[in-house]
């Protein structure tokens, strides 16, 4: 995947511009801050050059007044602020997580078969947050802090043109460190976010898998693993401190370096009555004003550098196509018919070993298609071409007479069901799970599925019934309850092409003879494709296709298969003996 870097320009576009109406309210809260805070030093001028030497108490109450009203300022200004351009910070990392999210969705199975959940986690939630630097109070803190230097600056010129000029000479050494230092730890923030995504998609791997785990007494082992993840983490973070605290400690010489210089040249004018009291205590306060919000730059540069850094790789996901935007897909099926073809179809996950080579069969309307093979034969792969889960790398597929690459996915998918071998549950009820296809469809039309998928055989034994809670991925469940909970939502979805990947082969001898009744009635009307290792479930099946290294080595339905003798006859009669 080509690396993206997102330039401060594309920044300013996308989320700075778009916020410019709230930035600029920002903007006038921080000028409004910044000036009420040089009050203080200005007043303190006039409080030793003028009010104690002429003993105004008057000039003094009226001074306090201001001073004391300015700090009231500054405290209003912070909190709408920080809590106008927070909210923003937030509402913004939160649609650009959706945003995220909604285009990792898009992508192609086969990106998320390279991927691990965890990892798509990390770039979902974690990628995102440093943006909030970029319109939160960090930017809007830059530009204020930057205006109060340049103020201060202007202010210092006019007390002492000579001890300013030595002020900046260390304030421009440390300038320089700072550029390179965010320079030295973009990489790092970068890389990091690439760590994290590892480690949380290891630790949600051995989460899912904790059974298999304690099963195996392995936790030894996922402990190691993890605390290796960690440590690379770690070692990673302590770079980036490294570089933070070499910022830190030069800001500290060279700034301190600026204040013994500053002691040592006003102490000398003072002595030499060139400068006076109030204007040396105005002159090192004012430093104050003017250092501290180069410091402060620094440590929002480094926040900023942070934030583009989560940007970039966000970036590499916004720039991926989408699974169903290839420009190709244009025909719109309102009605499916179910005539499915292949002609001379292969397809590889890996360049130079196909899976599938040069298939060719037709599937006709409400036909039943059983595909039969040995493990990694070629079978899944057939019902993810299917389903446009993948597309064929040469040859082609067509749907009612049209090419299912040139067809929008929504409109095919939508007519598409699928029961697969080890069907996906979602946390939540049994009902929210039935109805995960057709969140609308009506309490009648849920109750037929239940029916016709027997799942009410056993929820009527639950106290809670369809609302039953399942658990993470259906954990409170038989594996033969959850297929027909599957089934149910494929019955729910009334499809006109219909997939059943290993449909039965959780299922006991009981639950199997309920549920191939329901498939049975299921599969009326509709083009099926079954994948079944019991060759039992499949002889009434129209067709048979027996898959070997990815060809097609037999064709025909049961009784033509059986007195052929082939592959077929061998796998059946071999089953019929166990």
């Amino acid at each position: 995947m080509k690396k993206q870097k997102v330039t401060v320009l594309q920044a300013f576009k996308e989320f700075i511009w778009p916020r410019k109406g709230i930035l600029f309210i920002g903007l006038i809260l921080i000028v409004i801050s910044r000036l009420s805070s040089l009050v203080l030093p200005l007043k303190s001028k006039e409080l030793l050059d003028e009010i104690i030497p002429n003993q105004d108490m008057d000039a003094l109450m009226n001074m306090v007044m201001i001073v004391a009203g300015a700090i009231f300022i500054q405290a209003i200004t912070s909190f709408v602020l920080t809590r106008l351009l927070s909210v923003e910070a937030q509402l913004l990392i939160s649609k650009l997580r959706a945003k995220v999210q909604k285009k990792i969705l898009s992508l192609p199975i086969s990106y998320f078969d390279n991927n691990k959940s965890g990892a798509l986690v990390s770039r979902i939630m974690s990628d995102v947050e440093g943006v909030r630097n970029l319109v939160g109070t960090g930017l809007v803190q830059l530009f204020g802090g930057t205006i109060t230097a340049i103020i201060s600056l202007f202010l210092l010129i006019d007390i002492s043109p000579k001890m300013t000029l030595f002020v900046l000479a260390p304030i421009f050494v440390f300038a320089i460190v700072a550029l390179k230092a965010f320079g030295y730890i973009r990489p790092i923030f970068r890389k990091r976010g690439v760590i994290n995504a590892e480690v949380k998609g290891r630790l949600t791997e051995t989460l899912n898998g904790v059974r298999v785990i304690k099963g195996f007494n392995a936790e030894e082992q996922e402990n190691i693993s993890f605390e290796k993840g960690v440590d690379r983490l770690f070692q990673n973070v302590k770079k980036s401190l490294t570089a933070t605290a070499i910022m830190t400690s030069s800001s500290a010489l060279l700034l301190g370096l600026a204040s013994v210089g500053i002691m040592g040249m006003g102490g000398a004018m003072i002595i030499e009555g060139t400068l006076t009291t109030g204007d040396f205590l105005a002159f090192t306060l004012l430093i104050g004003f003017m250092v501290a919000p180069i410091v402060q730059m620094s440590n929002i540069g480094s926040q900023l550098t942070e934030a583009f850094a989560g940007l970039d790789r966000t970036e590499e996901i916004m720039n991926m196509q989408s699974e169903a935007n290839n420009g190709c897909r244009t025909i719109d099926l309102k009605e499916i018919i179910g005539d499915v073809e292949f002609t001379d179809v292969s397809f590889s996950y890996e360049k130079g070993k196909e899976v599938v080579h040069n298939v060719s069969f037709k599937a006709n309307k409400g036909s039943v298609t059983a595909l039969v093979g040995s493990s990694g034969s070629g079978k899944s792969t057939l019902a993810s071409l299917v389903a446009s889960f993948v597309n064929p790398d040469s040859g082609i597929i067509t749907i009612d007479g049209n090419d299912i690459s040139k067809v929008t996915l929504t409109s095919f998918r939508s007519q598409l069901g699928v029961v697969l071998q080890d069907d996906f549950l979602f946390e939540g009820t049994i009902r929210e799970n039935i109805l995960f296809p057709r969140p609308n469809a009506s309490e009648k039309h849920v109750l037929e599925a239940v029916k016709a998928a027997y799942v009410n055989e056993f929820t009527d034994q639950f106290d809670d019934g369809l609302d039953s809670l399942i658990g993470e991925r259906g954990v409170k469940l038989s594996g033969g309850q959850r297929q027909r909970i599957a089934i149910a939502r494929a019955v729910l979805a009334n499809p006109r092409i219909l997939i059943l990947d290993e449909a039965t082969s959780n299922l006991d001898t009981e639950s199997e003879s309920l549920i191939q009744k329901s498939l049975a009635e299921l599969m009326k009307g509709r083009t099926t494709f079954v994948i079944a290792h019991r060759l039992s479930t499949i002889r009434q099946a129209n067709q048979i296709l027996v898959i070997e290294h990815g060809e097609i080595a037999e064709q025909g339905n049961h009784d033509a298969l059986i007195k052929s003798k082939g592959r077929y006859f061998d796998l059946f009669t071999y089953q019929s003996r166990i």
